[in-house]
């Protein structure tokens, strides 16, 4: 049994005047902190008061002064997942961390197909919700604020809570089920930051300054039109509810957003890369960054949604990234498609084979990698492909274009992993693309019953 250490039990009898040292929001009790790695735990406090901080796992006192600017950081080891610890920080007042789970933290952004929650409206809610008893997983919501410059802190008006029915009918279902596969696979307890805000483009979530050092951001940015229900200015996001975390370690990022970027949607692939590299930077590590490809909806007579499905595809180029392709499971008619239980499942999937390496099996969509060309016939190439098979026997949503840039119906012909192509109306084909539509839902899928993916080559 550890000792308790000398200066908690000086506490006992110790009421100071002041209580001077204090924490982010992001400390609370309940929280999750990072299996296996060096976190930082951090605050303020009056300058050169000495802080002692001790955690229940080891029993070691560790300590540090603030600076003056009254601010101290200090490093802590954390073992294998486990718990419930405490954490104990001592200045002239004491602030205690009671049930502190280790395991595994992602966070979980984007607009509303995130922030959606099984009270806003998903299938089988009701017995969802009576089943949401998960103590191991915990839940961390990001209230909704902007700043004009990066913040030091951000507002949970509920800190961290453990999953039960009541928690869990208003968070996020995505983030939710994702985390119930996880655990349940893995035993590891998981903790989410849900950090996001419907009807919010993917400029607000980077920082500013990016878009201020490129032309071609900032001119795509501009043309977004003001939408009455969240902000779309570079960086008013980030900065208020991504800034304030970036010292806290995570395991990984979910990201579901793009349907308010169908207005620039032919620079999506730059502007989301951009996102990813910029959170990877402030973090300091390539930590995976998995996101849902938006699913097939009526975004009006431009092929808009259908773009920003190919340029979320094409982000795929950026190491340690994963695509959740979902089209056979929204709604063309509905933009918040009910059935969030198979999004987060393909997350977590995701997660768990290439991050944790428990699952051995396809969790991949089929994606376009190339084609070759022989007289009239075009031979299409798929990663991911295994078992490849089309859901009405054939498939009908493949174009063929030659030199006049003009696409027509193609007959499709499944070999193994690939399908070859041609077209009465192409004789020589320069360009293919597939499910080229907003509401054009994919009929070709591999073994493990995975959607392919959109695609347009003309655009590689």
């Amino acid at each position: 049994m550890k000792k308790i250490p000398l200066f908690l039990l000086i506490l006992c009898f110790h009421s100071p005047l002041a209580a001077n040292v204090s924490l982010p929001g992001i400390f609370t009790d309940h929280m999750v902190l990072q299996q296996k790695s060096t976190v930082k735990i951090w605050g303020w406090a009056k300058p050169r008061e000495e802080i002692k901080l001790v955690a229940s796992w080891n029993g070691d006192t560790l300590s540090t002064i603030p600076s003056n600017q009254s601010t101290w950081e200090i490093n802590l080891q954390t073992p294998e997942a486990g718990g419930p610890y405490t954490i104990y920080i001592h200045g002239n007042n004491q602030i205690t961390l009671n049930d502190v789970l280790i395991g595994e933290v992602w966070l979980c952004s984007g607009q509303s197909n995130m922030e959606w929650s099984a009270t806003s409206g998903i299938n089988d809610a009701e017995q969802e919700v009576a089943a949401a008893n998960y103590p191991n997983i915990r839940l961390f919501t990001v209230d909704h604020r902007t700043a004009l410059d990066p913040q030091i802190d951000l507002n949970s008006s509920s800190g961290w809570l453990a999953c039960n029915p009541e928690t869990m009918k208003n968070f996020s279902a995505v983030a939710y089920f994702f985390a119930r596969r996880v655990f349940e696979q893995t035993g590891i307890p998981v903790g989410l930051i849900n950090s996001s805000w419907g009807g919010t483009s993917a400029e607000a979530w980077t920082p500013g300054s990016f878009y201020q050092e490129n032309g071609n951001l900032a001119a795509s940015a501009a043309r977004l039109d003001e939408v009455p229900w969240g902000p779309i200015q570079p960086g008013r996001l980030y900065n208020s509810m991504i800034a304030p975390i970036t010292k806290f370690n995570i395991a990984g990022v979910l990201w579901y957003q793009g349907e308010s970027n169908t207005r620039n949607a032919d620079t999506y692939q730059q502007t989301f890369s951009t996102l990813i590299n910029s959170w990877r930077s402030q973090w300091g590590y390539d930590f995976p960054f998995y996101f849902v490809q938006i699913a097939p909806f009526a975004y009006g007579e431009n092929r808009n949604g259908v773009r920003v499905r190919d340029e979320q595809r094409r982000t795929l180029t950026l190491s340690n990234t994963g695509m959740a392709v979902i089209c056979d499971v929204g709604d063309t008619t509905d933009i918040h498609p009910q059935n969030k239980q198979g999004v987060g499942l393909r997350l977590a999937n995701l997660a768990l084979k290439h991050h944790y390496w428990v699952l051995d099996q396809l969790v991949d969509p089929p994606l376009f990698s190339g084609f070759t060309t022989e007289k009239n016939k075009m031979t299409v190439s798929f990663r991911n492909a295994t078992g490849l098979y089309a859901k009405n026997k054939r498939s009908t949503l493949f174009e063929l274009a030659g030199s006049d840039g003009i696409f027509y119906p193609a007959k499709a012909t499944i070999k193994k992993e690939t399908v070859i192509l041609q077209s009465k109306q192409v004789k020589q084909p320069l360009q293919v693309r597939y499910a080229w539509g907003n509401t054009t839902a994919a009929d070709l899928f591999n073994e493990a019953n995975l959607p392919m993916s959109s695609f347009s080559s003309e655009f590689e």
